[in-house]
């Protein structure tokens, strides 16, 4: 892209912010003029100066009333932001927050009130176990000590609590493998379209103006000129990576999926950004969450709960999880959506590849368009709360067999279309189990890539989500435990007899029998160069090599990736057709796990779990 067109493109989007922008403020004003009370005042001089002086509404009296009404109203104005300013310019310190030592519990001001008499009087008539009693006692007195200061402050909580008729406590966070991301932070979700087009809008303004500056740097001879895209500066990669983690929903699930692509197919300085949107998730507020709770599953959803924990233990694109524990004592994992992100699926995804498509971030054989559609059709299937409670009751249901794998029982008392609560399960994340022994961690390889190919080739029924805090292994137990069913679907017998084809083929070293099954199976028109010919069943080949090695595979062990990143130029610039919609998140999950083998140097029999289970294998309806 040349340096004019770079500018004609910040010109666009800040020409198209600023309307988005000015048509906003004209709604907003519009809303505010509709809801005051000066617009009764005005229509009504309007009326009366419009009405014959001889009717008795245009007597002077009544003009005078009017007039003296709306000054009230506005004096009430005025004298309100006058006392917000007196009292923001009166600063007094409430109590110093509870500490473990005695000695630090004292409380502090900076100035003292000072009362009447008869404020006096009326104060000692108050109950001693009124908060505000409480409080006042202890700036007046300021030797009240902890431990008395902690005892009543917990019996006012009780007796709240009583007047309230709530049955929940709030625990901390237990002690769990599974934590927050420490980049994490408590953040409002734009829950209106409005709010969201406005964080979109932002950021194609913030991009426009971090190239602009990166291009002033640049002309005057400051700033790497190694890097060849001026788009892809840090401050603009910051804002990118900010914007999803503010939005959340579908475009930062949109840009988890990309993260997982290899950084041949994307820009390396946009995969690492991506990758850090992977990792983090900001979490909403207390009061939204009270909101979807109530909304979903009623205003006393509080008397089904012993205890909620306020905030949550982990957050992902779609939501945030909490810990609670039932009536009956069982602990459970509260799955809540953030607002706005079902409504919001179209649009968000539109917005981030519209700014992408507008810096010609993806290359042309990656064919973005039809990646799209596919992950709006996923991303609709993940936001729906009630489709992965089936989901995860059938995953119950087909892993029984199988005692090295536990799927989380449903409580489908606290489910609905955005909230969705099962067993809590503790364990490590697979990825973070690289310090375990070798025995463990051929164990999690093992199981893993064991379970994928059932999926494949056995259930025909997959969840598909590579996200690794999706699966928790026990070494006390020894069992993998498996969360987030929302991206699971099923594979036509068609589809995965060709691919079990082609996937026999590579332990074969059979390159004639992929190049046909390809075309069967629209991987390729049958009409591409001989070069995109080669570096396709290359690819193949290069994927097939776990299973074709006798013994142990090493995932580590081999330059694959090098090797594939040599081929990705040529099958990006002379690819003629997309990929089948179903490879799209196969593939997303074979990349997972053959990255988790490779994470824990774990070498496990590969070959041997395939053949095993293809000598079962029937193809054709059955």
């Amino acid at each position: 892209m040349s340096r004019g067109q770079e500018l004609w493109g910040v010109i666009r989007g800040l020409q198209a912010v600023t309307e988005a922008g000015i048509k906003l403020q004209l709604q907003l004003l519009e809303k505010c003029w509709h809801n005051s009370s000066l617009r009764t005042v005005a229509q009504n001089v309007y009326e009366n100066t419009k009405r014959p002086t001889s009717s008795s509404t245009g007597k002077p009296e009544d003009v005078l009333k009017i007039v003296t009404d709306a000054a009230d109203r506005l004096y009430t104005v005025v004298d309100g932001v006058s006392e917000f300013v007196s009292f923001k310019k009166f600063t007094v310190h409430d109590t110093a927050p509870i500490r473990s030592e005695v000695d630090k519990s004292q409380a502090k001001i900076e100035h003292e009130i000072i009362l009447t008499a008869t404020d006096k009087e009326l104060l000692k008539q108050l109950d001693m176990e009124h908060m505000e009693k409480l409080k006042a006692a202890a700036v007046t007195q300021g030797q009240l000590e902890h431990k008395e200061l902690a005892q009543k402050i917990q019996s006012e909580n009780v007796l709240n609590a009583k007047k309230q008729s709530a049955k929940v406590t709030f625990v901390p966070n237990p002690k769990s493998k599974q934590k927050l991301n420490l980049s994490s932070k408590e953040r409002t979700v734009p829950s209106s379209r409005v709010a969201r087009m406005v964080s979109f809008g932002s950021l194609a303004a913030g991009l426009g103006v971090g190239t602009a500056a990166e291009y002033m740097r640049r002309s005057i001879g400051i700033g790497s000129e190694s890097e060849s895209n001026i788009f892809l500066n840090k401050a603009n990669m910051d804002r990118i990576v900010d914007t999803l983690c503010k939005v959340r929903g579908a475009a930062l699930k949109l840009g988890q999926m990309l993260s997982i692509q290899d950084e041949s197919i994307l820009n390396p300085e946009l995969a690492k950004a991506l990758e850090r949107v992977r990792q983090s998730a900001d979490f909403m507020p207390s009061w939204q969450v009270d909101n979807v709770l109530n909304t979903e599953i009623g205003p006393g959803w509080r008397d089904t709960l012993l205890e909620f924990d306020n905030k949550p233990f982990a957050a992902a694109s779609i939501g945030q999880v909490h810990m609670g524990k039932t009536l009956d004592k069982e602990n459970v994992a509260i799955k809540i959506q953030y607002p706005g992100v079902a409504k919001g699926i179209e649009s968000d995804i539109d917005n981030l590849v519209g700014i992408m498509k507008l810096w010609n971030l993806f290359p042309k054989g990656m064919f973005i368009n039809n990646f799209v559609v596919v992950a709006k059709r996923e991303l609709a299937w993940e936001v729906d709360y009630r489709r992965e409670a089936e989901c995860t009751r059938k995953f119950k249901t087909i892993l029984e067999p199988y005692p090295n794998f536990h799927v989380p029982k449903v409580i489908d008392k606290l489910c609905a279309s955005q909230v969705f609560t099962t067993e809590y399960v503790d364990g490590i994340p697979v990825d973070q189990c690289v310090e375990l022994d070798m025995e463990h961690r051929k164990f999690i390889a093992n199981n893993m890539l064991h379970l994928t190919l059932l999926e494949l080739m056995v259930f025909r029924y997959m969840q598909t989500d590579p996200n690794w805090a999706n699966f928790l292994y026990n070494p006390d137990t020894k069992k993998i435990y498996l969360l987030d069913f929302g991206a699971s679907r099923d594979y036509p017998k068609e589809f995965v007899d060709n691919y079990v084809r082609i996937m026999k083929a590579a332990t074969e070293n059979d390159k004639e029998t992929v190049m046909k099954v390809s075309q069967d199976m629209k991987f390729l028109t049958g009409y591409e160069s001989k070069s995109m010919e080669d570096a396709h069943v290359e690819a193949v080949m290069l994927l097939g090599e776990a299973f074709r090695k006798e013994g142990e595979f090493s995932f580590n062990g081999h330059d694959t990736i090098a090797r594939m990143q040599n081929l990705v130029p040529t099958m990006l610039s002379q690819r003629l057709c997309p990929p089948p919609d179903e490879i799209y998140s196969l593939h997303r999950k074979l990349s997972g796990i053959y990255l988790l083998c490779a994470k824990l140097k774990a070498p496990i029999a590969a070959r041997s779990l395939f053949l095993d289970l293809y000598k079962n294998y029937k193809f054709g309806d059955n």
